[in-house]
């Protein structure tokens, strides 16, 4: 299948099926007809700015159903779409524009006249074409550019048809990651099967109450997110559904831990698949049903070859670990601009035709006796945060980069639920506010360091290297003990979503670790103990326990 035959399907879907919803948002929906009479509207104004085959267009549209309006425009123009997310810093966003050089950039204002048809016929594209340009994070300081295949995205959906993990009719299908997560490709393209996409929009990403009234609302059969965020909303999502259906969850971006994929395989209201693939191999190169009581990242999408190999680029015998590599139609082009940096990552396929490569995933796996992969960790140090994939180097590089800071390393910290944390040896003065502003400054918020300690200096082992286990654990202060109904409350629920053994008025709920998924628990537990209108939002607005707690009382006045 290639990249021209996505949108082949979509235009045949809109023959066939005119009136079937395409989209749905808070707003209202688009039928197929009306979807594909917006797609060209922008294309053709897309056009008109010059855009041309194989140019790179920015796209810059908050989460609704003009985001899909967007992305579906910038193809039938024969371009990659660039996701540039309001969400993300300025400086972030100037680089990767700049990075990508992006021909233009489609903005809300560039949606209102999607409305009026307008002829278009859409710019004849090979396979091999750029679909996209996603930044991930890069070790060097800077995030770097996986420019994805228009086959290889053809090549995903098909693949994951033929294995059955999309089923043969039409469903309701949640787009819930972000454009700057390559899983969203795998949620939106389905479009163009003939799926109904159903937009979640920021309310009802963290507010689990809003989330599954708007999914019993719209009939969502199918919903893809990462275990940490299932973790946050398992409560929700496990019970019977009021129509008997069972949810068909996707589930991936991060490992899953054995009691997750136990619950889930036990779970007779939830059909799960664990889909496991770096973003480098277009979103997913593996699949395994969730059964039994293993985790496993499965069996290889049809036309992926996954080679187990040691530091000498040989097979390992079965049960043995070894690092996997990718080869096959997803393989991306690489990292835009950085062939030094591709060359090393995407090396020559021994078994493939002439040019083909595979690429290094730096994942460790072993493959069992029946033929399928368990994840075993890494072999360096880019790490799992929330589903999106993070090197270390990048936010040290962004540390080490204030003025008042000397010498920095970070860890990620299991007593503060894998989250970042930044150790730094000051040359001036260095409050941690004000490298927790520098640090947003250019990185996003699940790259920030949950906390930042200082250090006299980074302890090193014989050899020269950064000595992790002697770093100090973040510095708990004794604080004001907790005072009042609400004050108490507030602490006791931080103490359990958090893991810790006690937490003072003073506290920080950042500082400790927290973070949106996290703030979610807090919010469901004050709903469901006070009865109060409360969202995420208000963690963050007033993140110091006593400051929280007085605006929860607030609320029940």
């Amino acid at each position: 299948m290639t990249g021209r035959d996505l949108l082949s399907r979509f235009h045949d879907v809109v023959r066939t099926a005119p009136e079937r919803i395409a989209v749905r948002d808070t707003a209202g929906a688009l039928t197929f007809a009306e979807l594909e009479a917006r797609t060209a509207a922008l294309a053709a104004v897309l056009a008109a700015r010059g855009v041309r085959r194989g140019d790179r267009v920015g796209v810059s549209v908050p989460r609704g159903s003009g985001l899909l309006v967007s992305l579906l425009a910038v193809w039938r123009a024969g371009a990659a779409y660039v996701p540039l997310d309001p969400a993300y810093p300025a400086d972030r966003l100037a680089h990767m524009a700049t990075d990508a050089a992006v021909r233009t950039t489609v903005a809300p204002e560039d949606l209102a006249g999607t409305r009026d048809a307008a002829a278009h016929t859409d710019v004849a594209v090979s396979a091999g074409d750029a679909a996209y340009v996603i930044y991930t994070s890069g070790s060097t300081g800077l995030p770097k550019g996986v420019q994805a295949t228009r086959g290889g995205v053809a090549s995903l959906v098909d693949g994951l048809e033929q294995m059955a993990v999309y089923a043969a009719e039409p469903r309701v299908v949640a787009w819930n990651a972000s454009v700057s997560f390559d899983a969203s490709v795998q949620q939106w393209a389905r479009v163009c099967r003939g799926d109904t996409i159903v937009v979640l929009e920021d309310a009802h990403r963290t507010e689990p109450a809003k989330l599954t009234a708007w999914l019993d609302e719209c009939g969502v059969s199918d919903v893809d997110m990462t275990p940490t965020h299932w973790e946050m909303l398992r409560e929700h999502l496990l019970p019977a559904r009021s129509d008997g259906r069972r949810l068909r969850l996707f589930i991936g971006g991060e490992p899953i831990s054995v009691p997750v994929w136990r619950e889930l395989a036990g779970a007779g209201t939830v059909e799960a698949f664990n889909l496991y693939g770096p973003t480098e191999c277009t979103v997913d190169a593996t699949v395994a049903v969730v059964e039994g009581d293993h985790p496993g990242i499965g069996e290889p999408l049809p036309g992926n070859r996954l080679l187990v190999l040691d530091s000498s680029l040989r097979e390992v015998p079965d049960g043995e670990i070894g690092e996997l590599y990718i080869a096959g139609p997803r393989v991306s082009h690489g990292y835009l601009g950085r062939s030094g940096l591709t060359g090393a990552r995407f090396l020559p396929d021994p078994s493939g035709e002439p040019g083909a490569r595979m690429y290094r995933t730096g994942d460790l796996v072993r493959r069992t006796a029946d033929g399928l992969l368990e994840f075993h960790g890494r072999a360096d140090r880019q790490v799992k945060i929330r589903g999106h994939r993070v090197e270390l180097g990048e936010i040290e590089t962004v540390v080490r980069s204030s003025p008042a800071v000397a010498a920095a390393a970070v860890v990620v910290r299991d007593d503060l639920a894998g989250q970042p944390v930044a150790y730094y040896v000051p040359s001036g003065l260095a409050g941690v506010e004000s490298l927790r502003e520098h640090a947003a400054a250019s990185l996003p918020e699940v790259m920030v360091p949950a906390a930042f300690v200082e250090v006299a200096a980074l302890p090193l082992t014989p050899g020269g290297k950064l000595d992790t286990a002697a770093l100090p654990a973040p510095p708990v202060t004794a604080g004001t003990a907790p005072e009042g109904e609400f004050e108490r409350f507030i602490a006791q629920v931080w103490a359990e979503v958090l893991g810790r053994d006690s937490v003072s008025a003073d506290d920080d709920f950042f500082a400790l670790g927290g973070h949106s998924l996290v703030a979610l628990r807090v919010v469901s537990k004050v709903k469901k103990t006070f009865g109060l209108k409360m969202s995420a939002r208000d963690v963050y607005r007033h993140p110091r326990l006593t400051d929280l707690a007085r605006h929860v009382e607030s609320l029940r006045v």
